[in-house]
């Protein structure tokens, strides 16, 4: 037994309160650790690349589940 399908339109509203919540906790995080990095620019730089960069990753399967076509009915 296969479970109930969710609508694309409500899997895209979930998606999209699911991404904003993961973003301003992300963005909360990484600028409440920036107050403990060293007064180093290498070192800010890195960080900062991983700050912007590294939100993408953690939300790829998110995207992937928001982005299924619904499946059509009778099959």
């Amino acid at each position: 037994m296969s479970a109930p399908l969710i609508p694309a339109r409500l899997r895209k509203l979930i998606g999209g309160i699911g991404i904003m919540v993961f973003l301003a906790a992300w963005i909360w995080a990484f600028t409440s650790l920036y107050d403990y990095l060293p007064n180093n620019r290498a070192v800010h730089l890195i960080y900062f690349v991983v700050a912007g960069m590294g939100w993408g990753l953690p939300l790829m399967p998110l995207m992937s589940w928001m982005g299924k076509a619904d499946k059509p009915i009778g099959r």
